[in-house]
């Protein structure tokens, strides 16, 4: 059994997971980013009491998936803006010391990227790619086997690579990177700041003018054919096939899998995703790149969490 950890900004998941990647009792609690590390650490450490007890037996260690930066050597999280009390703690070293086995973390996307290439979407690839959209975009690589890391062992930041310098300031520093125009947000922001118009919203009741509206229901707009809705998901599929096309480009892998909360509505991207990369990547053989969809779904969190553990303990 594998201890699984989820850290996100909306919800900490903690689980157990089988060497087969099956997760075999879950449990979770709201992120809550205004309480401490040590409270943190407290529900994260009962919630795996919690669920280890549901099916028996001994953790063989814990592997841990944490959004924003990590530090995979030392164990340590950065500045996670979200979690403000937590900066500079040793999450790895706290939870070896609470179970008394060896602990792992990575960043989320990659901790994703990891399970998708062992038990998912990436399963034989020699080269895979996976991709997260949606608040905002991050991914991982992995090739033969091994998560790609760069210097230091920094978690390449995929979603902040420029776009279009003309684009929009994101937090990150970079005008038009790929997040600041193609995450959800970026979709619900652009069709926010669309001037209103006198002959209202369209045929959606629902796209009523001056109302801030998220990705999924302009998705949900989108599909009962509300033009304005229709114009934002044709851009944000524009912008998505840019930054695919980029990687394919750089990368040329096996496969590329696409996950995140956007990808639920991914009929309405897939086709100009596909467009848009056949039009920029005329110089490699992007026709043999399989962009598939992600295939582990709500369970990708922490069963990405368990082969972090795997990944850096099964030898």
């Amino acid at each position: 059994m594998i201890g699984a950890v989820d850290i996100g900004g909306t919800k900490i998941a903690a689980g157990i997971v089988n060497e087969t990647g099956q997760v075999l009792a879950r449990a979770e609690c709201p992120t809550d980013s205004a309480r401490s590390f040590a409270d943190g650490l407290a529900r994260i450490s009962a919630m795996l009491r919690e669920t280890a007890a549901q099916v028996g037996g001994e953790l063989r260690g814990i592997g841990i998936g944490c959004t924003g930066p990590v530090n995979p050597q030392a164990g340590t999280l950065g500045h996670i803006e979200f979690l403000p009390e937590w900066s500079g703690a040793n999450l790895v070293a706290e939870l070896e010391r609470e179970f008394s086995v060896t602990a792992a973390i990575e960043n989320d996307a990659d901790a994703a990227a990891l399970g998708e290439a062992a038990w998912g979407a990436g399963q034989g690839a020699h080269s895979f790619i996976y991709i997260t959209v949606s608040t905002g975009i991050g991914g991982g690589l992995v090739i033969d086997g091994q998560l790609y890391r760069g210097v230091d062992g920094a978690h390449p930041e995929i979603g902040h690579h420029v776009i279009d310098p003309s684009g929009p300031l994101c937090f990150c520093g970079a005008y038009g990177c790929w997040e600041s125009l193609a995450s959800g947000l970026a979709l619900a922001r652009w069709l926010n700041a669309l001037p209103s118009t006198s002959s209202g919203s369209g045929s959606s009741p629902e796209l009523v003018e001056g109302e801030s509206l998220d990705a999924r229901s302009i998705c949900a707009a989108a599909d009962r054919g509300d033009p304005r809705a229709l114009a934002a998901v044709a851009r944000e599929a524009h912008y998505l096939g840019l930054g695919l096309a980029n990687l394919i480009t750089l990368f040329i892998p096996d496969v590329i899998a696409l996950g995140g909360g956007l990808m639920n509505s991914r009929h309405l991207f897939w086709g100009k995703i596909q467009e848009t990369i056949r039009a920029n990547c005329g110089l490699v053989p992007f026709e043999k790149v399989r962009l598939v969809p992600a295939a582990l779904g709500p369970e990708t969190g922490l069963a990405g969490a368990a082969q972090v553990w795997l990944h850096h303990f099964k030898s």
